[in-house]
């Protein structure tokens, strides 16, 4: 099987280039197990296949665009169909008509402002950050340019390649955060005999210890499908592999006491980041009670330390993804937007 990305680029450059007629920037971005180097055989199911985007200078030369590709793109390229049997997802299927192609044609300010929310190459604001989801920030930094002859991708991928260096502080403090709140709830748990509970919140700190790693490794964190294998790239295969034992352990003493290695691994990687003074990294009790904690809370304050006026007063919810696992809410820029001015007041 040829890779999504390799199909893509030679799609674009063996195909779609010869009939494009304006100057334009060319690219494999956006959605799609393809764009961040996860697609498989399977993957082949729905919306892949040979796709691209293209960005052009005037949007009013789009519809004439994708207009002539429709009909004069081959029916297959390298065996693979080019059109698309649905809209909005569509598996790829021979037809005899003109082809419903998945080769995407706007102005990169228009695919911006519906892809992020906004368009970095007007500037960035801590909103614009907050307001739009790891994933969708990953999606967008990730896949292939195939050729920039606007020089807009270039420095648009650039703009937020990271996150600045106070809104990544800010972010992880939230994610610290959000660990030092359920710390001390497997042992609770577990104590009442609720060894169900135990095991659901331990799969929670599970997924917030591997999110707060990829974002000390400034990488952002795909979305839950993708999660672990995002994470198995980072160089921490004895963590990967506590953590695993922690989703498998049976009764919550063993699960408590995997997740303490595991939260001592991190305060490790918090400390040799650099970030702030170095904190003891060793577990303890939670308060008067037996349960093996980190007392994430003291990396909180930590990093709020650090913090400039602005970010230091808004709450300690983070990102936008950070605070809400809706699938749908995150696919909407206006109503993620929305929410987190409401949340943060920010403008």
């Amino acid at each position: 099987m040829i890779s999504g990305l390799d199909l893509s680029a030679h799609f674009y450059r063996e195909a779609v280039a010869p009939l494009l007629d304006v100057p334009h920037s060319a690219g494999r971005l956006d959605t799609g197990s393809e764009v961040l180097g996860f697609d498989t055989a399977i993957s082949a199911d729905h919306e892949w296949g040979p796709r691209c985007q293209i960005f052009i200078a005037d949007q009013g030369d789009a519809a004439r665009i994708k207009e002539r590709l429709s009909h004069e793109l081959p029916k297959s390229f390298l065996g693979y169909p080019t059109h698309f049997d649905g809209d909005p997802i569509g598996s790829m299927a021979l037809v005899d008509s003109p082809v419903n192609h998945r080769v995407d044609v706007s102005t990169v300010g228009e695919w911006a402002r519906s892809a992020l929310g906004f368009d970095p190459l007007a500037g960035t604001t801590t909103l614009d950050w907050l307001a739009t989801p790891t994933q969708v920030l990953a999606q967008a930094t990730a896949g292939a340019v195939f050729h920039d002859g606007l020089a807009v991708l270039g420095p648009l991928r650039s703009a937020i390649a990271w996150y600045p260096d106070e809104i990544w502080r800010y972010v992880l403090a939230c994610q610290w955060q959000k660990l030092a709140q359920e710390e001390a709830f497997i042992g609770r748990a577990g104590e009442v005999g609720d060894e169900l509970g135990s095991a659901v919140v331990a799969a929670r700190q599970v997924r917030e210890v591997v999110r707060l790693c990829l974002l000390l490794a400034k990488v952002y964190p795909p979305y839950s499908k993708w999660l672990g294998s995002a994470f198995a790239r980072l160089p921490h295969h004895a963590l990967q592999a506590k953590l695993v034992e922690v989703l498998a352990a049976r009764d919550f003493r063993t699960r408590g006491d995997l997740l303490a290695v595991a939260y001592e691994s991190v305060a490790a990687l918090h400390n040799a980041s650099g970030l702030t003074e170095p904190l003891d990294p060793t577990r303890r009790d939670y308060f008067e009670r037996p349960y093996p904690v980190l007392r994430a809370d003291r990396f909180v304050d930590a990093l709020r330390e650090t913090l400039p006026d602005e970010l230091r007063r808004l709450p300690l919810i983070g990102a936008v993804d950070q605070w809400s696992d809706s699938t749908d809410f995150a696919g909407g820029a206006r109503e993620r937007r929305d929410a987190v001015r409401m949340a943060t007041r920010l403008g």
